[in-house]
C-alpha cells in the first residue's frame, strides 16, 4: 500500500470519510461527528493499485501530544494489515512533529483490538487509549 499525505478537501479522502460514516450509521454506531475538513489536521490516504482504500487523520494537541482522529479501511480490503500500516505511518508523522504521545478515543471493538495490539493502553475506565512513542536517537 502506498501511503500519501492529502489535503483536507481531497475528493478521494471525502469519499472514504463518507463511506465510513455510512458504515457506522448502518451498524447503529451513529454517524459520529460530521466531517468538516480542517487544515490543522494531517490526513493520510492509503492507495492500493491506484484506488484510495484507507484513510487516517491526526492533529496536534497540547503538551506534546497528538490525537488520532479517524481510521478507515474499505471492507473489501480489511484483513490485509492496511490499518496497522496506517497507524505506523501516523505514529511516524506524530513523532517527527515532536509529539511523543498519541491518544485516541473509540468504543468500536475492532478499533480497540487494533490499538491494543499496536501497543496502546486504556487510560482510565472509559474509551480513551494512549501510546508513548519511542524516542529516536539522532543519527550521527
Amino acid at each position: 500500500m502506498l501511503i500519501e499525505s492529502r489535503p483536507a478537501l481531497d475528493p478521494e479522502l471525502a469519499a472514504l470519510v463518507a463511506a465510513q460514516q455510512r458504515e457506522l450509521a448502518e451498524a447503529g454506531a451513529g454517524a459520529g461527528a460530521i466531517f468538516e475538513p480542517d487544515d490543522d489536521v494531517a490526513y493520510l490516504l492509503g492507495v492500493v493499485n491506484g484506488r484510495a482504500v484507507a484513510c487516517a487523520a491526526w492533529r496536534a494537541r497540547e503538551h506534546g501530544t497528538a490525537e488520532l482522529l479517524r481510521m478507515y479501511v474499505r471492507p473489501a480490503y480489511r484483513g490485509r494489515g492496511l490499518a496497522r500500516q496506517l497507524i505506523v505511518a501516523v505514529e511516524e508523522e506524530v513523532l517527527a512533529a515532536g509529539r511523543p504521545v498519541i491518544r485516541l478515543e473509540t468504543d468500536l471493538p475492532a478499533a480497540i483490538a487494533l490499538c491494543q495490539s499496536s501497543g496502546y493502553r486504556q487510560v482510565g475506565a472509559g474509551t480513551r487509549f494512549e501510546k508513548s512513542l519511542p524516542a529516536v536517537a539522532p543519527v550521527s
